[in-house]
């Protein structure tokens, strides 16, 4: 008599396995007949140059600027920024040394305020206000590497300070940023030349920001770049340089 019931669970345990398992391969069956999704952003192609992360500091005190002294900011705003021999805290703005070219490493070594010239080309980056701040430095890759220089980093007016350290430096070394771009193509932007095969990126780096476009199709236009004062007009096609003529 006991063992009725007993036989009874037994098969219905059975037949609720086989169930399960005819449930089971029905549903993998459909999963797998189902097509696959495609991924549509599967063919986007992502411009590693995009993917770079830049430090921002967003300084606004001379607290901020003594921050950077001892350690080594590199140049991003090639061709724009002047420099000048650092005559103990004082620079003369009648005699600019150059200009700052891009990627170039500087190692700071102090920060001063000094009133500049209310127009000319001292002001051309860095409005006068008040005073001007500037960066003492030294360049490590010089044939000097222990004379010091100085410039302009943001002004003081009307009780406050602007300070454009994040447009002008890079903060992390710009060769280990973009390294993708690879060993000879940073030996041509450290001689400040452009091959062709360079990217508008690439060469902007190796020439500095000051440049005239054709159009506003980057990647597919001419680019006259001041460098210096030594005009250099890159054909682009397909963000490759494809010809590279140096003006007179």
């Amino acid at each position: 008599m006991q063992k009725g019931p007993k036989v009874a669970l037994a098969s219905a345990g059975v037949f609720v396995l086989v169930v399960a398992g005819l449930i089971g391969n029905q549903y993998r069956k459909n999963h797998e007949d189902m097509p696959v999704a495609k991924n549509p952003y599967a063919d986007v192609k992502v411009d590693p140059d995009a993917l770079v992360f830049l430090k921002k500091e967003r300084p606004d005190s001379i607290a901020n600027e003594r921050a950077l002294i001892g350690k080594t900011v590199w140049v991003s705003a090639g061709g724009q920024m002047d420099y000048y021999v650092d005559e103990g805290k004082h620079v003369n703005y009648a005699h600019p040394v150059g200009t700052l070219l891009g990627a170039t490493p500087l190692l700071i070594k102090d920060v001063f305020e000094q009133k500049a010239p209310a127009t000319g080309r001292a002001v051309l980056r860095i409005p006068a206000g008040e005073r001007q701040v500037l960066l003492a430095f030294t360049m490590p890759n010089s044939s000097d590497p222990k004379k010091e220089y100085a410039t302009p980093v943001g002004n003081y007016s009307n009780g406050l300070y602007t300070l454009v350290n994040d447009e002008v430096f890079f903060y992390d070394d710009p060769h280990v940023l973009y390294k993708h771009w690879g060993a000879e193509t940073w030996a041509h932007i450290d001689k400040h030349e452009v091959v062709p095969g360079m990217s508008e990126n690439q060469a902007m780096m190796a020439l500095g920001q000051v440049m005239t476009p054709s159009s506003d199709s980057m990647g597919d236009r001419y680019v006259t770049y001041d460098n210096d004062g030594h005009p250099v007009v890159v054909q682009f096609e397909k963000n490759k340089a494809v010809k590279v003529t140096p003006q007179k």
